[in-house]
């Protein structure tokens, strides 16, 4: 069944099609709200109330886009508003506990490393484009931007990684 067949059910109130939503999205939505807050508990929580409001807002979506650019959008408001009201803190980044040096996972902590050196912005989009698998019009739509911002984020995003990233 596809996504919006899924949200048609769920907006008629199917407790099954919004498990499968559920489990579709729930994981993705943690790690893009992981990507913008950089906070694990702050992440939780967005993720929770990003599913909540889905089930409570199915009803009014109306198909214009994805289904998935519709919930990185409300994840996304949800992020942003939880940051006006945590303040700075919410965007210090935790301690990570680093995986064991072999070549992969000595490669996946520069990875991280170098993502997290990224603006939030550009953060964004590299999760957005490369994570959740999203268009550079479905980003434009989750961040109200021009689609040629998101192509100048993701250009800037890039050359970073790559100086970062060199050998």
């Amino acid at each position: 069944m596809d996504d919006r067949e899924l949200v048609a059910r769920v907006a008629r109130g199917d407790g099954e099609a919004f498990r499968e939503l559920y489990a579709r999205y729930a994981d993705r939505v943690f790690h893009y709200a992981l990507t913008v807050l950089r906070n694990r508990h702050l992440a939780e929580e967005v993720a929770q109330e990003t599913m909540v409001a889905v089930w409570r807002g199915a009803g009014r979506y109306e198909g214009r886009s994805q289904v998935s650019t519709w919930i990185f959008g409300i994840a996304r408001h949800q992020a942003f508003h939880l940051l006006r009201g945590e303040g700075k803190s919410a965007r210090e980044p935790e301690e990570r506990e680093e995986p064991d040096p072999t070549a992969g996972a000595e490669l996946e902590v520069r990875v991280r490393r170098a993502l997290d050196e990224l603006p939030p912005d550009q953060r964004e989009v590299v999760f957005l484009a490369f994570y959740a698998g999203l268009s550079y019009a479905e980003i434009a739509q989750v961040q109200a931007v021009p689609e040629g911002t998101v192509k100048s984020r993701m250009f800037h995003a890039k050359r970073k990684l790559a100086e970062v990233l060199r050998p």
